[in-house]
């Protein structure tokens, strides 16, 4: 199976996960447990990982300000629990869902398929943790059931799916040698994103950042206007391959037919999700 199969089939259903940093339940979830909105994001996500410190978030989320990571993880665990903040975001997206989608979504015998094939992949990334420590922390969270609900089955798992990409994506930029604020820096250089947005999402100033793009420009991956050069892009090209190449093995097991099955019965909920129009980088994911 080629590694693109693995990009397609994630980037087809992200959204089913990625409305839980945007959603307006989120924030009414981050106020039940007791953190606030900036902190609820790092908070409710680290949380599987248990009550983790500061420096894990910041290796393991890789692309934020470390500054900022250790002002919103400051106090966080006196706050709350890792048990209340998984519980919080696990509801938070099952009201999102439920909300964009229809009330009808929980046991929609599409939705069931759309679960039932996810969970395959998942379980089988769950099998693949070594050197995956963000995906290994959620792959040990129990896993709602069809009687709760076949969109929380099927968020659940593009959860699981996201991590086991995100951790392997983290990997091969490490092995660029790649900081996270240059990581943002190449994003903003192939013109996909804006620049000023990336930045100020993750809460870099524009010094870090200016420094980031010009030690970007000394390798010979920045032009002069901060746009991907020739070698810039294979850069951009390897790591998108390699990332392919390392989340292929959760998806295999589905085969291409599989994949293609899943993709189809995902994408009407997707565009719904993006037609709700709250998928924005305020809230990064």
């Amino acid at each position: 199976m080629e590694p693109i199969v693995a990009r397609k089939t994630w980037r087809t259903v992200e959204p089913v996960h990625g409305i839980v940093y945007f959603g307006r339940e989120r924030l009414d979830a981050y106020a039940r447990v007791g953190v606030s909105a900036e902190a609820g994001y790092f908070v409710t996500r680290a949380a599987a990982m248990g009550a983790v410190d500061a420096p894990v978030v910041v290796a393991t989320f890789f692309n934020f300000n470390p500054a900022f990571v250790h002002r919103c993880m400051d106090g966080a665990w006196s706050l709350t629990t890792p048990l209340d903040a998984v519980a919080a975001r696990l509801e938070a997206a099952g009201a999102m869902l439920r909300r964009l989608l229809g009330a009808d979504i929980a046991q929609s015998a599409e939705v069931v398929e759309a679960a039932t094939l996810a969970r395959r992949a998942a379980d089988r990334a769950a099998e693949l943790q070594e050197g995956r420590p963000l995906f290994a922390g959620h792959a040990a969270l129990p896993w709602p059931s069809m009687d709760d609900g076949a969109h929380l089955v099927l968020w659940h798992a593009q959860t699981l799916l996201r991590e086991f990409r995100g951790d392997g994506h983290i990997a091969a930029l490490t092995a660029e040698g790649v900081s996270g604020c240059e990581a943002l820096a190449v994003h903003a250089g192939t013109g996909e994103l804006a620049a000023e947005a990336l930045r100020s999402s993750r809460q870099w100033s524009r010094q870090e950042w200016a420094e980031a793009c010009e030690r970007l420009r000394a390798r010979g991956w920045l032009d002069g206007h901060d746009e991907l050069t020739g070698a810039g892009r294979a850069h951009r090209q390897w790591v998108e391959d390699r990332t392919d190449v390392l989340a292929l093995p959760a998806y295999e097991v589905l085969g291409e037919d599989g994949c293609e099955r899943l993709r189809t019965l995902a994408r009407p909920l997707s565009k719904a999700i993006v037609a709700g129009g709250e998928l924005t980088l305020l809230r990064p994911a």
